[in-house]
């Protein structure tokens, strides 16, 4: 256990003594929020919802896998 606490203490001195990578870290952070929250509102709907009947979801996704023997 003495080998994770040194790891701890690595990364926890090197992110502390940081001073422009705090705020490189952040403009990533939002960058990753923008690519994961808001475009995938805009460019990825929900397909499965839009053309599965209500309750049949499973059964759609296994049709268009072609998914032969497919038993709930």
């Amino acid at each position: 256990m003495k080998w994770m606490r040194q790891i701890w203490t690595f990364y926890y001195d090197g992110f502390r003594s940081m001073t422009i990578g705090r705020k490189l870290w952040l403009i990533i952070a939002i960058k990753l929020v923008i690519i994961f929250a808001v475009l995938k509102l805009f460019f990825f709907p929900n397909y499965i919802k839009e053309h599965a009947p209500e309750g049949q979801e499973a059964e759609f996704v296994a049709e268009e896998l072609h998914i032969d023997n497919y038993k709930m």
